[in-house]
């Protein structure tokens, strides 16, 4: 079974993560893992802490001569910000690592909420963990997983439909135009539509004059995964809640959304069911099987299971909690009304946010590759999955 874990704070010395269940013999491309935590950096409206960091790969268990050994991967991402935050502390006589407090918790975050629970007099140790800068080391080993779905065929891509009040105007976008937009060199904010992306860059505009910050909405596409992922069979084990687990858990992703569920919810069951046709499935066509779809309203999976049309999953991200005009809040020691206390942040993440969900839906669609397919090498699982697609050619 595929599973990963993270640890390390914001500004702590480093980020690491641990996954174990890839099979051996997968080649590591460092060059794609170090340009996916590049892409994780870029957009309009990011912070100063991006100009600081240079994320690289670190890939310290788990990896020898550039491929898989079975083992757990370990990696590690240095913190560049770690030196700056130690020379910046006060230095108190038997404290030396003694860290500048966060007294008034920020309306939105952890803090209070972190607090309470551990029992912690201010909310430092809440906000070191429970910042999005945590979400590097999952796109670190999630480019593992991309790497190893795309051994399958499976393309995974991500592309902002809105940010504040500016929307793409028809949300059903071809894959190669995402997939070139995630392609892209320079990055604004991951816009597959020129005019929208203006618009969008406009609200960021806005937000950066008033001191406050602006969220949005992401897709995240999976390209070319065979129908038979998930099941139906257990409650946890459908593949649409095991995704919608999977992004919600990004910080600000407030909902999630698998293919049109949202507008689904407001029409007929005649408008919103994707009807079946079929084609007899060539030796030289891309489709599984020759069943086809005159769309794809069910974002490729039905009653928990993919369906061989691509899988899409949408996340809402509110606007970024920390603001420059703080909102109102009380002082942890004298419980006075204070404003709230500001860390450095940004003002929009809606492109990162989207490719940190692609980590996350990479990593489930690997797990779920894994349960269906097994293996303990990559020749073993590639020739059971070679061995399923002849099953449905021949349905």
């Amino acid at each position: 079974m595929l599973r990963f874990s993270t640890g390390g704070e914001s500004h702590g010395e480093a980020l690491v993560a641990l996954l174990s269940g890839i099979p051996a013999g997968l080649r590591i491309d460092s060059a794609f893992v170090d340009r996916e935590l590049w892409r994780r950096q870029q957009g309009y409206g990011r912070g100063g802490r991006m100009r600081i960091e240079r994320d690289r790969a670190h890939f310290l268990a788990g990896v020898r001569q550039g491929s898989t050994i079975g083992s757990p991967i370990v990696v590690r991402l240095e913190n560049k910000d770690w030196q700056n935050w130690q020379e910046a502390l006060p230095v108190e006589k038997g404290d030396p690592a003694k860290h500048k407090a966060l007294s008034a918790p920020r309306p939105g975050h952890a803090d209070l909420a972190g607090a309470l629970k551990y029992n912690f007099p201010e909310a430092r140790y809440v906000l070191e963990r429970a910042s999005a800068r945590e979400s590097a080391a999952r796109v670190a080993v999630g480019a593992v997983a991309k790497l190893f779905l795309r051994q399958f065929g499976i393309e995974i891509a991500s592309h902002v439909l809105a940010v504040g009040g500016a929307a793409v105007s028809d949300p059903e976008i071809p894959w190669k135009k995402i997939r070139a937009t995630a392609a892209r060199k320079k990055v604004l904010l991951s816009c597959a539509d020129p005019k929208a992306e203006k618009r969008m860059k406009a609200e960021v505009d806005r937000a950066l004059r008033t001191g406050d910050s602006v969220g949005g909405v992401f897709e995240v596409v999976a390209h070319h995964a065979p129908p038979g992922l998930g099941t139906y069979a257990n409650w946890d084990e459908r593949l649409d809640s095991l995704l919608a687990f999977a992004v919600m858990s990004l910080p600000a992703v407030k909902a999630v959304e698998i293919g049109c569920g949202i507008s689904n919810a407001a029409a007929s069951g005649s408008a919103v069911q994707d009807p079946i046709g079929y084609a007899r499935a060539t030796k030289s066509a891309a489709r599984f099987t020759g069943f086809t779809r005159k769309s794809n309203r069910a974002g490729g999976m039905e009653g928990g299971v993919s369906n061989g049309e691509d899988i899409l999953v949408r996340g809402y991200l509110k606007p970024i909690s920390t603001l420059r005009r703080p909102l109102a809040s009380v002082d942890f020691k004298t419980r006075q009304p204070v404003a709230a206390s500001y860390e450095r942040s940004d003002v929009c993440v809606v492109p990162a946010a989207g490719v940190a969900a692609e980590a996350m839906v990479a990593l489930t669609l690997a797990r779920c590759t894994l349960e269906k397919f097994g293996g303990d090498s990559m020749l073993e699982t590639l020739r059971n999955f070679l061995g399923y697609c002849q099953q449905l050619k021949e349905y």
